[in-house]
């Protein structure tokens, strides 16, 4: 980076979004700490289960979170008004706000956000709830399922757990909902509207028409002999992504608001792009031209230039077409010299929670100067000419990462996270 760009970034400091909390519930780990430690120490994934609602399909196994006690964290009342989408969200904003030593009870309710992504839904309580009326008539369908199933439901439970009052909204771009979020909640906190954003993504998507579906696009991985290696992004032998089910949240502060309580910045959100490859509902661009897009917007946003990026967190899904056009489209944009990883090997891929989660990942590679490696990678593709960190941790030196998103529906979208 030029001393020019460098004061220019210095004089657009409070263009920034200051990350002080953060909150995970994935199939690697409930919290931060305990992805982290799994996504940095193995190579291997330990969440992969084969549910009773998959039996018999092509893919019959996804990643699921084990250890929540949502009993125990959330009362039967609370809990009769949420789908597990928005109960694992709510667990994830708490964990967030903790982090960020913020106290519901003394902020000014009006001036913190809530905004949360989410692909699907409760699909789940949807598809058992239509079983319902099929077997059992219209009289026995639940009244509460409008309202639970519906894509804002997360945000609007998180607003209510944390009496959160100021602007609050779903996204919805699919497999980019949850770096959208991000990048929505900082240009609430540029344009004054609130102090604080608690944003990210949230997704429970065990759902046998679902799966039955993606089954029928070929783009699920349906190696059942080994369903813990099935996940391998950007590997020669990759065959398709495995779903997974997760949250993470992200609480975001205007930087002179963080300062003035004396919060832990843990990094600072200085970049936002966003497009659409106006091309197919399921199908990336076959050149990434969207894609690249939304990564140029995001290096402009953040006054970066190409080579100042030392870190990718990929989307990186494990299917043969995402992963060659992205990472042709990360060399072609960044160059070979930035150090790229794929999280969703630990963590399957979460849809419309896997920007938030990934986001997250990418804060905390930057805070200990730590990039984790690529699950179940073993042998380069000769096609994808991006360094993807492999086998164990890469110690680095870096003050920029990105995080890049595709979606169905050709959402693409891109973060630029700095260190300092």
């Amino acid at each position: 980076m030029t001393a020019a760009t460098g004061n220019r970034r210095k004089s657009n400091a409070s263009y920034a979004a200051a990350v002080t909390g953060i909150g995970m519930l994935t199939a690697a780990g409930i919290g931060a700490a305990a992805n982290w430690e799994e996504v940095t120490h193995k190579n291997k994934p330990s969440g992969v289960r084969q549910p009773e609602e998959l039996q018999g399909l092509q893919n019959d196994f996804m990643y699921l979170v084990d250890g929540a006690d949502i009993a125990a964290e959330l009362d039967v009342h609370s809990r009769r008004l949420m789908d597990r989408f928005s109960q694992l969200a709510v667990l994830a904003a708490r964990e967030a706000v903790a982090d960020a030593a913020l106290t519901p009870s003394q902020w000014e309710p009006a001036r913190v956000a809530v905004i949360i992504g989410n692909a699907n839904g409760g699909l789940p309580n949807y598809e058992a709830q239509h079983a319902t009326l099929l077997q059992r008539g219209h009289r026995r369908v639940s009244p509460m399922l409008a309202a639970l199933f519906t894509s804002n439901s997360a945000a609007s439970s998180v607003c209510r757990d944390l009496g959160a009052c100021g602007p609050s909204m779903a996204v919805n771009s699919t497999c980019a909902s949850g770096t959208d979020s991000v990048g929505y909640a900082r240009q609430l906190l540029q344009a004054g509207m609130c102090d604080i954003a608690i944003a990210g993504g949230t997704e429970s998507v065990c759902s046998r028409l679902t799966v039955a579906s993606l089954c029928k696009t070929r783009g699920l991985s349906t190696q059942r002999d080994d369903p813990a290696g099935a996940c391998r992004p950007f590997d020669a032998g990759r065959h398709g992504f495995v779903l997974g089910e997760g949250s993470g949240i992200l609480v975001l502060e205007r930087p002179e608001h963080a300062r003035s309580r004396g919060a832990r910045i843990r990094a600072h959100v200085v970049g936002y792009g966003s497009s659409n490859d106006a091309y197919s509902p399921v199908a990336p661009h076959p050149e990434g031209a969207g894609a690249e897009r939304a990564l140029r917007a995001a290096l402009a946003n953040a006054d970066v230039s190409p080579a100042d990026i030392g870190h990718v967190n990929a989307h990186g899904t494990s299917t043969v077409l995402n992963d060659l056009i992205e990472g042709a489209m990360l060399h072609r944009v960044l160059g070979q010299h930035p150090l790229v990883t794929s999280t969703k090997g630990m963590t399957g891929h979460t849809l419309g929670a896997a920007g938030a989660i990934e986001t997250a990942f990418a804060v905390l590679a930057l805070q200990h100067q730590l990039v984790p490696p690529t699950a179940n990678f073993e042998t380069p593709d000769p096609e994808i000419p991006v360094e993807v960190v492999a086998k164990d941790a890469r110690p680095a030196r870096f003050e920029f990462a990105v995080k890049s998103s595709l979606g169905f529906g050709g959402h693409n979208s891109a973060l630029v996270i700095s260190r300092h």
